[in-house]
């Protein structure tokens, strides 16, 4: 992740301290996240996301698809999950990423089955 956020602010020929502003978070805590030393928070994730027009699985180093995806969500919906990600600590993020993982892989695993 940390080097797609450097590689994307770099392409647009953006400085640490711009995207810092953009942000609304220290030209440090840029640094931090292309140094791999801390994570985006969901909200900041989402603005990234909205700055390089890039989906958050793109910018997590998840996927190869740049282009984010349709928003599918209902109203309010994103600003709800970031604002229950943001309260937990980091051993909850990393046990509801692996959950939302198998979830994904289970599905995978049904549509695959289909077919």
């Amino acid at each position: 992740m940390s080097n797609r956020i450097r590689e994307l602010r770099e392409e647009a020929r953006m400085t640490q301290v711009r995207l810092s502003i953009e942000l609304e978070v220290s030209q440090e805590t840029i640094s931090a996240y292309e140094s791999g030393k801390h994570y985006p928070s969901v909200a900041s994730l989402l603005k990234l996301s909205q700055i390089f027009h890039a989906s958050c699985d793109y910018i997590l180093g998840i996927s190869d698809i740049r282009m984010p995806a349709q928003n599918s969500l209902p109203d309010g919906a994103e600003q709800n999950i970031a604002m229950r990600w943001n309260r937990l600590n980091a051993g909850q993020r990393a046990l509801a990423l692996a959950y939302m993982d198998g979830l994904l892989d289970m599905g995978q695993t049904e549509q695959a089955s289909r077919t």
